[in-house]
């Protein structure tokens, strides 16, 4: 079969630009609305998508004052979708800085079980002081300190969801024996952040485990995603920087003994689509219209770890920036929007406008036959699996992209037609059920031996 496209719908209340919320078609309310998110969710399975993904963290973000702030905690949103779905895989956001393993595993154990094997879990570590001081924490644990502890927590999750075998449950009613003890497996884990004694109490997932995503791109990041990870979201905003990260990544699976095509690449692409190529900019142009500038450059200013009023709106970046070595939060991200402002000497004016759609993902405004050749390009040159699609402006934009470039991807062999029979979100992205870690595999010859 030819290689097909990998496509997850990234859902951020009104849309990815900043300003999607002020447009006359936006409800500012969206945000905690179940219905906006169900209608969504349906526009991306009519799109068949692999996966949606909801962004999530334990702060509240920006200022209320930017645009609709608060978010649904993701698991229980997803659980909701998932009745209202059949075939879309469900991905949340879940930090391992400030949650417990025990209690995270069981969540995703649920949510895998209640939607018949479609959940999936982006890992992150949780930047920023804000999150901290959450969680009585006078600073923010340290870049390395806190990959050591996603390290930790998601050997502890693997753990836990492989305390079932697969057939535990006996349901033997003649003999009153409803399942068999010797196949429950208690962690009994003692490590450095962490001490887990008992099994969970969930059975053993559809999936096995929920399908392990990342996004990070810090050499940190990689390292991690390297190990663990089966699909990774990240921001590039050139092919060549694309297809270097791409080949980067996938050497790094080897080495680790995986498999590098059992890891996802997904790039995010903010689409803003037009009838013809001066439509699309100027639909573009009207979001960046409504951009308040303040409100950037303070959100710049958090990202660059500098004090309030530091930057000037009509100057470029200073040059004394200090380097990502220096920079405890989110390293590749302060790296690419540097550089990024650096290459093009944008003043910060410039650069608010360029993250305004989608903070350091990479933004494409034309027809959808260019949006369409931009992915076959990008998937084609080795530089993606698929697409993180984050569209501007929710639902419009989410709706224009299913409507009319998708169909120009199933014309080319790209992405399916339709979902074919019932599958897990594993399966979506073809990877293989994990086997259990306490299952003794044999051959058959050795098995009469």
């Amino acid at each position: 079969m030819t290689r097909q496209l990998h496509l997850n719908a990234f859902l951020m209340n009104t849309g990815h630009h900043e300003a999607s919320w002020r447009l006359p078609e936006s409800d500012p309310y969206a945000h905690t609305d179940l219905a906006h998110y169900v209608n969504l969710a349906k526009i991306a399975e009519r799109g068949t998508f692999d996966s949606l993904f909801l962004a999530d963290g334990p702060q509240l973000w920006n200022t209320v004052a930017q645009r609709p702030a608060g978010a649904l905690e993701p698991l229980t949103l997803l659980t909701a979708l998932a009745t209202a779905t059949e075939h879309i895989g469900l991905i949340a956001t879940a930090s391992t800085s400030y949650n417990s393993p025990y209690n995270l595993a069981r969540k995703f154990a649920s949510l895998d079980i209640i939607s018949g094997g479609r959940a999936g879990w982006n890992i992150v570590t949780t930047a920023g002081e804000e999150a901290a001081r959450n969680f009585g924490l006078a600073a923010e644990p340290a870049h390395a300190e806190r990959y050591a502890r996603a390290a930790e927590f998601t050997e502890v999750a693997l753990k836990l969801w492989d305390s079932w075998e697969d057939d535990t449950i006996v349901a033997d009613k003649a003999a009153g024996v409803w399942g068999d003890d010797a196949k429950i497996h208690p962690p009994r884990h003692e490590g450095r952040f962490f001490s887990v004694a008992g099994a969970l109490n969930v059975p053993r997932t559809p999936q096995g485990y929920p399908l392990l995503v990342q996004a990070g791109s810090s050499e940190d990041g990689k390292a991690f995603a390297a190990r663990y990870a089966e699909a990774v979201f990240t921001a590039q905003q050139t092919l060549a920087d694309a297809q270097a990260f791409y080949a980067d990544l996938k050497a790094r699976t080897g080495k680790a003994g995986r498999d590098p095509e059992h890891i996802k690449v997904l790039p995010g692409i903010v689409p803003v689509l037009g009838s013809t190529e001066a439509e699309a900019r100027a639909n573009e142009q009207l979001l960046d219209d409504h951009i308040v500038p303040e409100h950037g450059r303070t959100r710049l200013e958090n990202l660059l770890h500098l004090p309030p009023g530091a930057l000037d709106l009509d100057r470029e970046l200073p040059g004394d920036l200090p380097p990502e070595s220096a920079i405890e939060g989110a390293k590749s991200r302060y790296t690419l929007v540097v550089e990024l402002a650096r290459r093009e000497r944008l003043t910060v004016r410039q650069l608010v406008g360029r993250l305004g759609g989608g903070r350091g993902h990479l933004t494409f405004a034309g027809t959808p036959e260019q949006v369409a050749d931009a992915i076959g390009t990008w998937f084609t040159q080795g530089a993606a699996d698929g697409f993180n699609i984050m569209p501007a402006v929710l639902p419009s934009g989410l709706d224009a992209f299913v409507e009319h470039v998708v169909p120009l991807l199933r014309a080319r062999g790209l992405l399916r037609t339709q979902y074919g029979p019932r599958q897990t979100l594993r399966e979506r992205y073809g990877l293989p059920r994990p086997a259990n870690q306490h299952v003794r595999h044999v051959t058959p010859a050795l098995a009469t031996a």
